[in-house]
């Protein structure tokens, strides 16, 4: 079903969480909300399952109207046919897995014979079937978890919450079962709401993203277009891009990397406008050309770098490279694509326009005011001294 919010604002005291939020989910549609710890993601997520009263705002799920402040509608959760799965299993470890999965249809009053073949469905649905007359201690962490999400499925829910329930589990199972969970959501047709601080597990997951700041959504798309295209620098920092250079602007499609001589072209003309302020040059680390791929030109984006540090991860690597003014790079690189210094040990580092990004560090907020300013994009690069 769709869900839809409206000015939803909730605050703990004297602290907001959810500043005006408004936000509209489709029908079968896989949404996650992404953000650094704090920014009101989980408010957001506990405030439609009504685990939270908010002070003001409207939640529907389809045409029933869950909360409402200004009519005093509050339905509390156990009536709102939602099912959410969270962090830590919750799972009791003295049941068995057939009577984890079967409690609320206990609670529902379900008969025993429905009962037992909705339980035994959703097993197989979620990978565990032969597993339900196990004891729940006996499970390893990733079973624990597809029994927490086999017993709110189990409910045939409206919509399915999620908050950050890969969180607790080993890389290599955390990869696995996000592609599960994904395959499941597209198979069921169910709509979800999927919390998460890891930008990778929301780009695999979601059909559209919202990245949240301060209690606000300070932008919304497909996840191939917030890769694209961040709308600021602390966005592209959150979503994965390397490089993040301060720059003044010299005029046209041009930029200075701030304290330093070096020139950036980018992509997008008026970029540069004399005047501009709190710009950053994004680079994301893929696109620096290494060594033969450099064609050199007028001097603009191509320069002579040192490899001051290397840190192998298999089929990739990352490189620092400092630069001859004293910014450093990363750039990814891999078996089939090397480092390759000079007879001088420098390397040929270029960085191809359409790959730079001129962008505010923050952006504005929708209705008007500047989003608070964020802390400076922790994998910035920073001018050597600065």
């Amino acid at each position: 079903m769709k869900i839809t919010v409206e000015n939803l604002t909730l605050s703990y005291g004297g602290s907001v969480a959810v500043r005006d939020l408004d936000l509209e989910i489709e029908q079968g549609e896989a949404l996650v909300l992404l953000g650094q710890s704090g920014c009101g993601k989980t408010s957001t997520m506990r405030c439609i399952a009504g685990l939270e009263t908010p002070d003001a705002g409207v939640i529907r799920v389809g045409d029933e109207v869950l909360f409402d402040a200004a009519r005093g509608i509050d339905r509390p959760p156990h009536r709102r046919n939602i099912g959410m799965v969270f962090q830590s299993y919750a799972i009791w470890p003295h049941m068995t897995v057939f009577e984890n999965v079967a409690f609320p249809l206990q609670m529902q009053r379900t008969g025993r014979t429905e009962a037992r073949r909705r339980v035994l469905e959703t097993l197989e649905l979620v990978g565990l079937d032969g597993f339900a007359d196990r004891g729940a201690s006996m499970l390893s962490g990733g079973q624990m978890q597809r029994v927490a999400l086999a017993r709110s499925l189990v409910m045939q829910p409206s919509v399915m919450l999620l908050d950050e329930p890969l969180s607790n589990l080993d890389a290599r199972l955390r990869h696995r079962l996000r592609s599960d969970l994904r395959a499941l959501q597209v198979r069921l047709g169910l709509t979800s709401v999927y919390v998460t601080h890891d930008q990778e597990e929301a780009l695999a997951l979601a059909d559209r993203i919202a990245v949240m700041q301060f209690g606000r959504i300070v932008q919304f798309g497909r996840p191939q277009d917030l890769y694209a295209r961040p709308a600021s620098a602390s966005i592209a920092d959150f979503l994965g891009v390397g490089n993040i250079l301060p720059v003044e602007p010299l005029g046209g499609d041009t930029v200075r990397v701030t304290g330093s001589g070096i020139g950036l072209r980018a992509g997008a003309p008026g970029v540069g406008a004399p005047g501009a302020r709190d710009l950053r040059a994004c680079i994301r680390a893929e696109d620096v050309l290494l060594g033969e791929e450099v064609v050199h030109g007028d001097g603009l984006n191509t320069f002579r770098g040192t490899v001051v540090s290397e840190e192998f991860q298999g089929a990739t690597a990352t490189h620092r490279i400092r630069l001859d003014d004293g910014c450093e790079l990363t750039v990814f690189g891999s078996k089939r694509r090397r480092v390759e210094r000079g007879a001088d040990g420098l390397v040929d580092v270029a960085v191809p326009a359409e790959a730079v990004q001129v962008l505010p560090l923050d952006v504005d907020d929708p209705r008007g005011d500047r989003v608070a300013a964020s802390p400076e994009p922790s994998a910035a690069v920073q001018v050597a001294g600065r």
